[in-house]
């Protein structure tokens, strides 16, 4: 590693359970996606001074992925110059002497960075599955109009799924051909996605314990700085999906979503449907609260219908059929729930991978049948 001061590497930083996390951060989290990210994870991992640095930060938040955010965050801002013209330049051995540096020099600002927010690295790119999700909810309810309510992704971007464009594979399109963000997907499988439209969208409403206000330059800045630098065709896609949620913006409630639902499905006018989504959200969530998150549905239903949709890891959303599919199967299962006072109604209705970049629709009749 080129310029780095050696004397602050050593055999006891690379032995601590710490320089371990980020060796293995480096050489195998980040190595196959971010090869910029990797290197410098692997040269944090083998600097004492800046492991001691990192172990300034409260515990949860010395993971590789909440440091290398705030060091992003803070050459974004203008406030790590080298280390901005260094991921710039796309130059890893730059990168690593530059961060390593910033972390020694600037210890305060980085934990503090770190500290504020929690990593928020996938954000965007699910419109793909929600979009015919919330579609065929609406249909299956007679909905002339939707209300959304997007749960744990804190800057509310699925809630513009009505103003992209999406091409699945099969050719089929869906969304605005016209918007700014455009996205595709591959379709695998004999059963075609639904092609009817997603009716008019009367309500926007996200809800999270720490939301993003995309018309905050702070917080888009550090959305954008939870992607690796070395990644420009994800900041696009974040960087075009924060723009166009700015053009109107969603109302964002900070809070325990399980607690607030009732609250937050009676914000939806009476004409429209409440239609509830979480996408790889519940994982977050212990057992206790994602069964609590049913109940509250429920509860929220007692005077009208509300559906729910969800793209979630095999068994992780509760009462939506796992299709006899293993957990950490390495795809994710697509789940539709009508509550309506009365039964529950929940579906598998597809599977996915890659968070929508590649589906497979399950629900409705074969094109042979």
């Amino acid at each position: 590693m080129p310029g780095a001061d050696r004397r602050s590497v050593g055999p006891a930083g690379r032995a601590g359970p710490l320089a371990r996390t980020y060796r293995r951060f480096g050489e195998a989290d980040a190595g196959g996606v971010s090869p910029l990210y990797g290197c410098v994870a692997v040269a944090l991992s083998e600097c004492d001074e800046a492991l001691r640095a990192i172990e300034t930060a409260p515990a949860r938040r010395r993971h590789p992925a909440a440091i290398l955010a705030a060091l992003h965050d803070l050459a974004l801002a203008g406030r790590a110059p080298a280390l901005a013209a260094a991921y710039d330049a796309a130059d890893a051995d730059l990168a690593a002497v530059a961060a390593i540096d910033t972390l020694l020099h600037r210890t305060d600002a980085v934990v503090a960075a770190a500290t504020r927010r929690p990593v928020r690295a996938n954000e965007s790119g699910r419109h793909a599955v929600l979009y015919p999700l919330i579609a065929e909810a609406a249909h299956r309810v007679g909905a002339p109009a939707v209300g959304l309510i997007d749960v744990g992704r804190s800057a509310g971007l699925n809630l513009s799924v009505d103003r992209v464009g999406i091409r699945y594979g099969t050719g089929l399109a869906l969304g605005d051909p016209a918007s700014p963000v455009q996205m595709s997907s591959s379709v695998v499988g004999d059963r075609p996605v639904p092609a009817r439209a997603m009716p008019e969208v009367v309500a926007r409403i996200g809800v999270d314990l720490e939301p993003l206000d995309v018309t905050d330059a702070d917080d888009v800045r550090w959305l954008r700085a939870c992607l690796p630098p070395d990644q420009p065709e994800r900041i696009a896609g974040l960087d075009a999906e924060t723009a166009l949620a700015a053009t109107a913006p969603p109302l964002l409630l900070r809070g325990d979503a399980v607690e607030l639902l009732p609250e937050v499905v009676a914000r939806v006018p009476a004409n429209a449907l409440p239609v509830v989504t979480t996408t790889w959200a519940l994982s977050r969530f212990p057992l206790e609260s994602r069964l609590r998150f049913l109940h509250r549905l429920d509860h929220a239903a007692a005077g009208r219908p509300v559906a729910w949709v969800s793209a979630e890891g095999v068994g992780v959303a509760p009462a939506v059929p796992t299709l006899g599919d293993r957990r950490a199967s390495g795809h994710s299962i697509l789940g539709l729930a009508v509550f309506d006072g009365t039964a529950l109604r929940a579906e598998a209705v597809g599977r996915c991978w890659s968070q929508g970049r590649l589906l497979a629709w399950l629900a409705g009749d074969r094109p042979d049948r």
